[in-house]
């Protein structure tokens, strides 16, 4: 599988009003449920009846039911973002696509995505998590479907660029929404959870696609119309939340301007920018060419198993994102930082020497790298960030990681496709390995920070 066609598809306590004491004696929320449900019904005489069984079972009210809403838009952000990743080949193989329209193809989703974080970066904390979340899932369910009814290359582009307004829109307010109605755990369960559901969105991309591309009817349509229901499904599930939530929305009115970082910020901002760029960047090259490495030492065309292999790293950045939530971001970023230059050079030797247990152990350092980096970043911003101004200081983050990744993949993709595989890795990994380092090296330096030791302890 040519390496141009395979890609990397990228990543306080809710103050319930249930407490508040209506006239009535009953909790002001139910009793606000109770009416827009009907609980009094002309047709019976204005007789109490039932509440339907759908709303007792995804009850707004319930903190659980809107953490893991919000956790489902983060998982399906990254699964729809990838799920072109397993039918490159056969747009090419269909429809005759270069390895340069491939890459182009690619390059929609970073650009458009970064334009949207910097344009709508922290609407949310203007309008609501909730709003913002609908419209990027919204947009994401557009992308998947009109991949799935897509007849010719150009619907492609169209759709990609959806993809990228979705998750560019949705990825912040997600990741925020986490925040604020966990409930138990701090910020550190937020983190972990939020980094295992985009792994496991990631994983899903690329087993469900290649099962799909490898077995099922219509290969180039089905995986997309998984896509469309997932969408559908997410869709509903953020209907569940409240419109707003106390205390995390700024009182002026939403403008576009570029996003500001206070200044007292600005360290713990780019230290969570450079370990989530780090991790990007370094999962970007390895799905690039370890995919096509990885093919080339298990000597199968079998999708499926493609999606297999790629999919280790995806399962380990979930395991250690769990495994790693108590873990303080400092120490997080130092150690991720390190195995993410070791699987750098793991996938150099890998390459060179053709031995599928380096790409193996190359695959589960990647995993942990990129697990301790995102959780590490995003932990720190989790902590530090004020409500208000929560969803615009994690938009910073992605804007500099999907930057960095988006020009990384292209250019790496277009150096293999001209000169080869080994040649672009051997160019790539001196400057991912000194990036890696030099992570590393910033986590160091948090220790004198104040408030950035232990910055993901709840």
């Amino acid at each position: 599988m040519p390496s141009s066609y395979i890609e990397l598809a990228f990543p306080s306590q809710p103050v319930s009003v249930a407490g508040r004491q209506s006239s009535g004696g009953r909790p002001a929320t139910t009793r606000r449920a109770s009416v827009a449900l009907g609980a009094t019904s002309p047709v019976l005489g204005g007789q109490p009846t039932a509440p339907h069984p759908v709303w007792s079972r995804m009850s707004v009210t319930h903190p659980a039911t809107r953490f893991w809403a919000a956790a489902s838009v983060a998982m399906l952000a990254l699964w729809a973002s990838g799920s072109p990743t397993m039918i490159y080949p056969l747009y090419a193989h269909d429809w005759n696509m270069s390895p340069a329209a491939t890459t182009t193809l690619f390059a929609v989703y970073p650009l458009v995505l970064v334009v949207v974080l910097l344009v709508f970066g922290d609407i949310s904390d203007h309008i609501g998590r909730r709003a913002t979340m609908l419209a990027g899932v919204g947009a994401m369910f557009v992308g998947a479907l009109l991949f799935a009814v897509a007849p010719a290359e150009g619907w492609l582009f169209v759709a990609r660029a959806f993809q990228g307004i979705g998750v560019g829109l949705a990825m912040a307010p997600a990741s925020a929404a986490m925040v604020e109605f966990n409930t138990r755990g701090g910020t550190a369960r937020a983190s972990s959870v939020n980094t295992a559901a985009t792994a496991a969105g990631l994983a899903l991309a690329t087993i469900i696609a290649g099962a799909l591309v490898q077995y099922a009817p219509n290969p180039r349509q089905l995986s997309y119309w998984v896509v469309v229901v997932a969408a559908a499904l997410a869709f509903v599930a953020v209907l569940s939340l409240p419109k707003h939530v106390p205390d995390t929305q700024t009182a002026t009115r939403w403008r576009p301007r570029p996003i500001h970082v206070p200044a007292a910020l600005r360290g713990t901002v780019t230290a969570a920018a450079l370990a989530v760029t780090t991790a990007f960047a370094v999962g970007a090259v390895l799905l690039s060419l370890g995919a096509q490495i990885s093919a080339d030492l298990i000597h199968s065309s079998n999708t499926l198993v493609s999606g297999l292999v790629l999919a280790i790293t995806s399962v380990v950045i979930g395991i250690t994102a769990l495994a790693a939530k108590r873990m303080p971001a400092r120490v997080a970023i130092g150690i991720g930082g390190l195995a993410s230059a070791s699987a750098v050079a793991l996938l150099v030797v890998s390459a060179a020497t053709a031995s599928l247990p380096v790409f193996a152990v190359t695959s589960v350092a990647a995993g942990v790298g990129y697990g301790l980096l995102f959780l590490g970043g995003l932990g720190l911003v989790n902590k530090h960030a004020p409500a208000h101004h929560r969803a615009g200081t994690i938009s910073v983050v992605y804007t500099a990681a999907y930057l960095m990744q988006g020009i990384i993949a292209v250019l790496v993709g277009l150096e293999a496709t001209a000169v080869g595989l080994q040649t672009a890795l051997d160019v790539a990994a001196p400057v991912l390995i000194v990036l890696a380092l030099g992570t590393s090296a910033v986590a160091l330096r948090l220790r004198g920070g104040p408030g950035l030791v232990a910055a993901q302890e709840g």
